[in-house]
């Protein structure tokens, strides 16, 4: 799909290109999404550029993913998407930056475009040229990943208050560890999409740093590129530190089920050493020899079943003197 934003009265407003096959002269986004290979060959005819497939969008060679063709600029940034969903992602983006119009071409939806592309149509100024709507855009993916780390973080601290609040008992049993290690493998799953989000996006914005000191003048652009990279820089630092923390959380994790476990291993043990003394006393009276004692004793029976009841309970004494128990 093809979706051409055009600059009236300040906003970005969506058109279409015109019968002839050319663009507005006021065009200044194209974002293609999910476009076919009829709809990239009119963009590529239009704009004089050679598009790159999605294989192409999805190397990881810094040469491949940031290049420079003509006057061509090719950037290609990872962006993360469905996180709210059970299977996170990290979606390549291509920004092509050529002469008045910035292209986008994705193959997912990520939210941030449709968070930018929703405001430059209400509100005038956020793009008034292919530069700024480029601005704006990673401008997005950046807010949107303090967003996934700001949710990230209260839900970190809901777990933390679970892991920790529990005691290794009765009281445990209510604390589902397996449900607290599977949250904690998708939190960690998002935070490194937003990690590997900001290094992809701290790279296209170095680059367009040093295109724009070659350049001279558009003041205003060259301190928003300085003010996204400091905000990229310090999202992936804070990204880190919550990476940090859920392995923390999990070692937290995975030592309770341990000592649970031990506690359970614990009572079984216990619980065999204290009938121990009455299954050896119960097999000693058990045996069938002739000659016995205690056999003809009147109350031979009930001696035996105090013996195995203070043999029990001696055992049992000892270790809660102990603390063991």
């Amino acid at each position: 799909m093809i979706t051409v934003y055009v600059l009236e009265k300040g906003c970005l407003k969506p058109a279409e290109i015109s019968q002839s096959g050319s663009l507005p002269e006021e065009a200044v986004w194209i974002d293609l999404l999910n476009p076919t290979r009829e709809e990239k060959v009119t963009i590529e005819r239009l704009i004089a550029i050679d598009a790159p497939t999605l294989e192409d969008m999805q190397e990881i060679e810094p040469s491949s993913r940031i290049y420079q063709e003509g006057e061509a600029r090719f950037m290609t940034a990872t962006v993360a998407a469905k996180a709210e969903t059970e299977t996170p992602i990290s979606a390549a983006i291509t920004f092509i930056r050529t002469g008045r119009v910035l292209v986008t071409l994705r193959y997912e939806d990520p939210k941030p475009f449709q968070t930018f592309a929703s405001r430059a149509v209400r509100h005038p100024g956020l793009a008034m040229n292919a530069d700024m709507a480029l601005i704006g855009l990673l401008d997005a993916i950046i807010d949107r990943s303090a967003d996934l780390i700001e949710k990230t973080v209260s839900e970190l601290d809901a777990m933390s208050r679970e892991i920790f609040s529990s005691r290794v008992g009765a009281s445990s049993q209510r604390t589902d560890f397996e449900g607290v290690v599977r949250k904690l493998g998708r939190t960690d799953d998002v935070v490194s999409k937003v990690k590997d989000s900001m290094s992809s996006v701290i790279r296209v914005v170095t680059y367009l740093t040093q295109a724009a000191g070659e350049e001279k003048g558009n003041k205003q652009y060259k301190l928003r590129l300085k003010s996204l990279s400091r905000d990229a820089l310090s999202l992936n630092e804070h990204a880190s530190f919550i990476a940090h923390k859920i392995n923390f959380l999990l070692d937290a994790t995975l030592g309770l089920i341990n000592i649970q476990q031990t506690a359970i291993i614990k009572i079984f043990s216990v619980a065999a050493v204290v009938f121990l003394p009455p299954t050896l006393i119960a097999s000693i009276y058990g045996m069938n020899f002739e000659i016995m004692p205690e056999l003809k004793w009147d109350f031979g029976y009930l001696w035996a079943l105090a013996l195995m009841v203070v043999s029990a309970i001696l055992p049992y004494w000892y270790f809660k003197r102990r603390g063991w128990l």
